[in-house]
């Protein structure tokens, strides 16, 4: 493997991760009223770590 692919590999997975998350928090804020966004995204957040600290 070449010095590129060592530095684009992570680079590609932070991205992939990123845009996992964001398209869960609007998937999960889409047609929610707005009193019950916090519930939402504090959920989305618990969903988000309990994955991190599996690995």
């Amino acid at each position: 493997m070449d010095v590129t692919a060592w530095a684009l590999v992570p680079v590609a997975g932070m991205l992939v991760a990123a845009t996992a998350a964001v398209l869960i928090v609007v998937v999960a804020l889409k047609d929610t009223a707005s009193r019950d966004r916090a519930t939402v995204l504090r959920a989305v957040a618990e969903v988000i770590l309990a994955v991190r600290s599996r690995r």
